[in-house]
């Protein structure tokens, strides 16, 4: 088979149609990228319990990786807040902060996590992903960000607090409270009061007072942080103020490295990592569809799969820890006008610029600034409104929510998404094993079928006409069998069951011995047994088994036929009440 190198390099495909035009808005969202992105990977390098440059690096070779093998025009990858604090939970049981040892399991969790997704995309498992429902994902998230946002609680007071859970970071907390430092909490608070008021005052000042587009204003907007961080080392400078500060970061760009290859190591990050890489690829695959959408783009998500694997090697190799695609970021990059993934490329040099000049003028730089940009920052993901709307339609999805974001908060990340995920899979197992089914009756007058409970229908006194909205398989064969012989036992005179498989997909060879069963059980009590409705690839397969040939009954192309020839009269009556009616609309 011939392959295509554009299936797996789309640079060749939009490269190709680059402009000059296309240059200008690249470039153009590309540095207003860099200012946002610049404090948010050395406070998300914090977040994970690494040094500072960290961040700095891990947001140069991702982003130009994925401009190589990404499908989107305008996802922008790099830390982010969850995939930090997933790492700083993974790594802290296994080596202490600030040593080699920590750097070294973080890099190689990128390494683990981006090598994982690579082989899931080359294999084209991306389906995978779709095993975490959206109310755990939801729950998770938002459990992440209450976590997230206490714990930079510490660094805004100015004290040593941990806890990897809501309990212990607060019960340690409140132990520190006297240990308070004025000018750290003045700092943090007036940051986090003037970062939430750019979010909304700041875009129609500059809108009013610099007549700037609507799309310019909202970008800068959202680069306020940058500006916060000026102010705030201006601060510490002129005033000699004492709190924690970030300290001397190194200069230079990162030389390439590889992790530590160590199986021991790698056995104890294999479940964290693949826990992050699939939370990971599902916030990139979620944030890259909805702003294609708005584009009418096309995402390729098999593809995402190995651009985001290849952005976490590329991470590794230049010793930072594991990237994803991020929500804020890349809402940026798309309201800046961002047209390809080159734009991230042009951010990855303003990145390594950043590396090379800037670090030198960051020594001052309060961590009170930082804890105060991420808790603003993912406060936004926290959604505590999703609960109330989603026990109104889900009694069940409320409570895998729920319970996602009450075991994230009391026991922790990897033990919250690790019951997300089993309950996802729970709740999927649950609601297939017990399908819906409806007994149908003859709408008066027409050829069409509906629920008994539901419609106005007639039906015959020895025929049940049953329909499973479910294809048959090992959970759920067993309960379509109890149903039918609890409807015999209900109904006396049944002579005939007709069972409509009009959204049947798969008879899996559990669910086949269980209708063979089912089919000489009630035979022997004097019931035939027949399909209607049944899909051609289904009936394929049944075809190749000794099914058909001992089915009591017929298999029926419509439940029409079906009604026509196992209750005659019924159907007459119908046809005859619909003859009337016609006549009297003529009239």
């Amino acid at each position: 088979m011939r392959l295509n190198p554009r299936r797996y390099l789309p640079i060749l495909d939009w490269g190709s149609r680059y402009t000059a035009e296309t240059l200008g808005n690249d470039l153009l969202a590309a540095v207003i990228v860099t200012i946002m992105l610049i404090p948010q990977s050395l406070a998300y390098a914090l977040l994970a319990g690494l040094p500072p440059e960290v961040g700095l690096y891990a947001s140069i070779a991702p982003l130009v990786l994925y401009a190589l093998f990404g499908t989107s025009r305008t996802l922008a990858v790099g830390p982010v807040a969850v995939a930090s604090l997933m790492t700083a939970a993974a790594v802290a049981p296994l080596a202490a902060q600030g040593t080699p040892e920590y750097l070294g399991a973080a890099v190689a969790l990128a390494m683990l996590s981006g090598l994982m997704l690579l082989a899931m995309g080359v294999l084209r498992l991306g389906f995978l992903a779709n095993f975490i429902s959206h109310p755990v994902i939801s729950g998770f998230i938002t459990a992440s960000g209450i976590l997230i946002a206490a714990g930079q609680l510490p660094q805004i007071l100015g004290v040593s607090a941990r806890g990897e859970t809501l309990p212990h970071l607060l019960s340690s907390l409140w132990a520190k409270l006297g240990d308070t430092k004025p000018s750290a909490l003045m700092i943090g608070g007036a940051v986090i009061a003037f970062l939430f008021w750019s979010r909304t005052r700041l875009k129609p000042l500059l809108i009013a007072r610099f007549n700037l587009s609507a799309r310019l204003a909202g970008a800068l907007s959202r680069a306020a942080p940058i500006l916060a961080v000026a102010l705030t080392i201006l601060a510490v400078k002129l005033f000699a103020l004492t709190l924690p500060v970030v300290g001397d970061i190194p200069r230079g760009l990162p030389a390439p490295t590889l992790p530590p290859f160590d199986p021991v190591l790698w056995s104890q990050i294999a479940v964290p990592a693949l826990l992050i890489a699939l939370v990971g690829y599902v916030e990139t695959i979620s944030v890259a569809q909805t702003l294609a959408a708005k584009r009418r783009q096309r995402i390729d998500p098999d593809q995402e799969l190995i651009a985001l694997g290849a952005a976490n090697v590329g991470a590794a190799v230049s010793g930072g820890f594991p990237v994803t695609g991020g929500f804020a970021r890349s809402v940026v990059n798309f309201d800046a006008g961002a047209e390809t993934p080159a734009a991230g490329a042009f951010t990855a040099v303003g990145m390594a610029a950043a590396t090379l000049f800037l670090t030198p003028l960051l020594a001052d730089l309060p961590k009170a600034t930082l804890s105060a940009t991420i808790i603003v920052a993912v406060l936004s993901l926290v959604d505590l409104g999703a609960l109330p709307r989603t026990l109104r339609y889900s009694r069940a999805d409320f409570a895998a929510m729920l319970a996602t974001i009450l075991v994230t908060l009391v026991l922790g990340v990897e033990t919250g998404i690790s019951a997300g995920v089993a309950l996802s899979l729970g709740l999927h197992l649950w609601r297939s094993s017990r399908p819906h089914v409806a007994v149908v009756g003859q709408v008066p007058g027409t050829e069409h079928f509906r629920n008994i409970d539901r419609h106005n229908v007639v039906t015959a006194t020895d025929v049940l006409s049953i329909r499973i909205d479910e294809s048959l398989y090992f959970p759920n064969a067993r309960f379509l069998e109890d149903r039918l012989l609890a409807e015999i036992a209900d109904n006396p005179g049944l002579r005939h069951i007709v069972l409509i498989c009009n959204a049947v997909n798969v008879i899996d060879s559990s669910a086949l011995e269980t209708l063979e069963a089912l089919n000489a059980r009630l035979r022997d009590g004097g019931v035939t047994l027949h399909l209607s409705e049944v899909k051609g690839p289904v009936m394929d397969r049944l075809s190749r088994s000794h099914f058909l040939h001992e089915l009591s009954g017929r298999v029926f192309l419509t439940q029409y036929d079906a009604m026509v020839a196992l209750a005659p009269a019924l159907t007459a009556e119908t046809r005859a009440a619909a003859r009337v009616e016609t006549a009297k609309a003529a009239r």
